[in-house]
C-alpha cells in the first residue's frame, strides 16, 4: 500500500517529536531505536524510512526543538512588543522549569549530548543558535551611546540565553523545591535586568 506524501510528512513531524520528547528524557545515549519507534508508533522499517540513523533523529529533533523556541520567541514578540521579554523569562523560568522533561526546552536538555555528538549536528546546532540569537537581539531595546561601547544587543541575547539555559538546568537538577524557586526567581531577575540597556 502506497501512502500519501500528506501521511509520510504527518508521520515524519510524529516521528520527530516523539524523538525529541525521548531525547530530552533519556540523552542521546540513552534512548535507543526501540525507544524512538515506541514513542513515536511506527516500526523500525518506518523509522529508517525517515532518518538514516540515530544520529540524524538526533540532529533533526535538535534543531526542530530550536526552531520552536525561535517561532514561539516571535511569535511573543508580535503579540506583546512591549512586554515579550517579561512574558518569555517567566514561561521558561516558570512552566519550562517544571513541565515534564519529554517536553522541556531543547537548549537546557539537549546541548550537553550535543557537545559530544558528530561536526555536522554541532555545526547545524550552531547555525540554528546563531538565528536564535538574532531572533532574541531583534527584540531587545538599543543599547545607550555607553552601553554600544560595550554589551551588543547580540551580546545581549547569548547572555540572557545562557542564563536562562544554565539557570532551568541547576533548578531542573535540585531535589529541593525551594532551592528550585529560589533559582528560578533570581535568575529572572537578572534576566529582566539584563535584557535592558546600561544606564
Amino acid at each position: 500500500m502506497r501512502y500519501s506524501a500528506e501521511h509520510k510528512k504527518r508521520t515524519q513531524a510524529k516521528v520527530i517529536a516523539a524523538a525529541g520528547q525521548v531525547f530530552r528524557k533519556e540523552g542521546y545515549g540513552g534512548a535507543g531505536i526501540d525507544a524512538l519507534t515506541k514513542a513515536a508508533g511506527v516500526t523500525n522499517g518506518a523509522f529508517y524510512g525517515h532518518f538514516r540513523s540515530k544520529s540524524e533523529a538526533f540532529r533533526v529533533a535538535v534543531l526542530a526543538g530550536l526552531e520552536e523556541l525561535r517561532a514561539g520567541i516571535s511569535a511573543l514578540k508580535a503579540e506583546h512588543p512591549q512586554g515579550w521579554l517579561k512574558n518569555f523569562v517567566n514561561y521558561y523560568l516558570g512552566y519550562k522549569r517544571t513541565c515534564d522533561l519529554g517536553e522541556s526546552c531543547a537548549l537546557p536538555s539537549l546541548s550537553a549530548d550535543v557537545m559530544r555528538t558528530d561536526n555536522e549536528t554541532r555545526d547545524a546546532y550552531t547555525e540554528e543558535l546563531e538565528h536564535l540569537i538574532a531572533e532574541i537581539a531583534a527584540g531587545l531595546p538599543e543599547g545607550t551611546p555607553a552601553d554600544r561601547q560595550g554589551t551588543s544587543r547580540d551580546d545581549r541575547a547569548i547572555l540572557l540565553l545562557a542564563l536562562l539555559t544554565g539557570g532551568v538546568t541547576l533548578a531542573r537538577a535540585v531535589s529541593n523545591p525551594a532551592l528550585s524557586e529560589k533559582i528560578a526567581e533570581l535568575v529572572t531577575t537578572e534576566a529582566l535586568r539584563g535584557g535592558k540597556p546600561e544606564a
